[in-house]
């Protein structure tokens, strides 16, 4: 997020624009406050590769907490605004944080979570108030520095963690790149030009800061001097309305969000001009077939679809021709070597899903866990991978089919629940969908999916029966949901990942082994 060769000819232009707030950043103010906090950091002890942390909700200060660590050689930690303080606690602690950033909206969730964490020296709260202790008012603490750039300025990067969808999130450390905060690593270079990024772009920034995608995205955006629009929240209808006011050339989005988009009424879609995008980019989650058609329908082939662990092992891409010759691809390789490999860490035949391995793009670890890092590689260390599942074809594109934590074996049948929650969320009463397996004293595990339902529609044993026969009418029986559940809102991160495992262990909890 360095942008000063943007502050000498565009120090009045828009830097970025706070979309329900309408606040303004000009280039010149976000480097004066960048430069600010890099000042005060480097004042409280954090030498280059020191680590400090974010946890705030989108708010005019974010990325301003986010480049000054870019500056000054650091790693920032951006943390889930979600979090209890527990779960705050954990990764405040394992990432060796020595200053937080956070706002008014989570002080509760801090102060207590500060408890627990001696190694915090100082607390920085944006509308903090009174300074108390280790906590100082945002405002107050930079203000008594200068707005020009430190001494010794070396490019830093963010440490973030992983979502924890699969037991304690892990920080994913990669190493400094030695770069000066002007240049611009190979790797983001060829992110700028896969998702076509350029001069006089404006770019939709619709989800949270904290996850690695937009970080990226917005980082990106403003190193070619755009203007980025920060949504606070999704909103579908607002989204729709800010492309159309501010003319948006580019945005990065998740599949849950174009599923929302197209639930919207015919006439809320339609009275908004969507013609300026130019590209419209989307990953973390798998896309159903059917909503990624309805929104190359609705967009035009401007959608691009890519697969990359934050953890950086590999990336695989694809624009919409390809994926129209190819539906359901997330790609082709364009870095990383990818295998296929079952669970002797064979090779699978082509068409056959099997563990998705990457001789890696760029090395990373498991920050103060080698045990982790161990696990993610095979054993002679050439090779890693974050678990998931799917196969490529014989053109070398890859398909997602699952996590391999939530494979249902039932009967001794392998079952990927990916594709029954793809199916049921096109249902019209439903709003999200889990699919995962639940014990089964005669299978070992059945399927069993759990229901968000769309406003105003009551779950009862007559929706859960239309629901399962609407998926046995198009999958089969095996890979259908015995039972269905509904909750008035699925764990999903606002990030798009959905916290499934919160879900799956409510079944499971008076089982004392999970291996059936």
């Amino acid at each position: 997020m360095y942008v000063r060769a943007m502050t000498i000819e565009h120090a009045d232009q828009p830097c970025f624009i706070m979309a329900s707030s309408g606040e303004i950043v000009t280039y010149g103010e976000f480097e004066t406050r960048a430069n600010q906090l890099a000042h005060l950091l480097r004042d409280r002890g954090l030498s280059a590769g020191a680590h400090y942390a974010i946890f705030m909700e989108n708010n005019a200060h974010y990325l301003v907490a986010c480049a000054a660590g870019e500056r000054a050689g650091l790693y920032y930690t951006c943390i889930n605004a979600y979090l209890n303080a527990a779960e705050l606690a954990f990764i405040l602690n394992d990432s060796q944080a020595q200053v937080l950033v956070s706002s008014r909206a989570g002080r509760d969730v801090v102060l207590e979570a500060l408890r627990q964490c001696p190694q915090v020296r100082l607390h920085l709260c944006v509308g903090g108030g009174d300074d108390e202790g280790s906590l100082v008012d945002y405002e107050r603490g930079v203000s008594a520095y200068p707005g020009t750039p430190i001494a010794d300025e070396s490019l830093g990067r963010s440490m973030l963690y992983s979502s924890g969808t699969t037991g304690r999130p892990k920080g994913i450390l990669k190493p400094l790149s030695g770069l000066q905060p002007a240049e611009i690593s190979p790797y983001m270079q060829f992110l700028s030009d896969l998702w076509q990024y350029r001069a006089g772009m404006v770019y939709l920034s619709p989800a949270p800061l904290y996850h690695s995608a937009p970080q990226a995205a917005v980082n990106l955006a403003l190193r070619k001097g755009s203007t980025c629009i920060i949504m606070e929240r999704f909103d579908a209808a607002e989204y729709l309305s800010l492309v159309e006011r501010y003319r948006v050339t580019h945005s990065q989005l998740v599949p849950t969000m174009f599923s929302r988009l197209l639930k919207l009424p015919p006439a809320v879609r339609e009275r908004c001009d969507v013609s300026s995008l130019e590209a419209a980019v989307h990953a973390a989650a798998p896309c159903p077939e059917q909503v990624k058609h309805a929104m190359i329908q609705w967009w035009g082939p401007i959608i691009h679809e890519y697969y990359g662990a934050t953890e950086g092992l590999g990336f695989t891409a694809c624009d919409t021709a390809q994926w129209l010759a190819h539906p359901g691809t997330v790609g082709r390789v364009r870095l990383g070597e990818l295998h296929i490999l079952d669970d002797d860490l064979t090779p699978c035949p082509t068409g056959t899903a099997g563990t998705i391995w990457f001789k890696s793009a760029a090395p990373f670890e498991y920050f103060n866990d080698p045990e982790k890092t161990a696990e993610a590689r095979s054993p002679d260390g050439a090779l890693s991978t974050v678990h998931d599942v799917g196969y490529v074809d014989a053109e070398g594109y890859l398909y997602l089919t699952d996590r391999k934590t939530y494979l249902i074996i039932s009967g001794g049948v392998n079952i990927y629940p990916q594709e029954c929650e793809n199916l049921l969320i096109t249902h019209p009463k439903v709003a999200d969908a889990a699919v995962f397996g639940v014990p089964n004293d005669d299978l070992g595990e059945e399927v069993k999916a759990v229901i968000q339902l769309e406003p105003n529609i009551v779950g009862n044993p007559a929706v859960a029966q239309e629901l399962i026969a609407f998926c046995r009418l198009h999958l089969a029986h095996l890979k259908c949901p015995r039972s269905i559940d509904f909750e008035a809102a699925l764990p999903r991160l606002p990030t798009g990942k959905l916290y499934k495992r919160l879900l799956r262990e409510r079944y499971w909890a008076h089982k004392k082994s999970r291996l059936v």
